[in-house]
């Protein structure tokens, strides 16, 4: 049976980690190269939504509202660190925490 181009993989299946990365280092791609800041907050809640989709499906909403908690934070931290450090490392750095948290939180079995 062909696969449908527009399902979702079933949620469990989903690793938060790439996902997460996905959405901090690609929001802030989108929102440099176009110049809209709202597109790269779409990539973003794309991202963070499709992460906490799967969080709860392996840990339980507990979890995934810890993980979405963190993910939020470190994108908000990610502006002050930037002025400090720069845009790329900031994000890096922010990206960094939240991928090993979706890791040892969620994604390992």
């Amino acid at each position: 049976m062909a696969k449908d181009a527009m399902t979702l993989k079933p949620a469990a299946e989903v690793r938060t980690a790439p996902v997460l990365a996905l959405g901090l280092i690609g929001g802030y791609l989108t929102a440099r190269e176009t110049g809209i800041r709202p597109l790269g907050g779409v990539v973003l809640a794309a991202a963070g939504a499709l992460a906490a989709r799967t969080a709860v499906a392996r840990r339980g909403p507990g979890v995934a509202a810890g993980l979405l908690a963190l993910y939020l934070l470190g994108f908000g931290a990610s502006h002050p660190l930037a002025r400090k450090i720069g845009a790329w490392p900031a994000v890096l750095g922010v990206t960094a925490v939240d991928v090993a948290a979706a890791h040892l939180l969620v994604d390992r079995d």
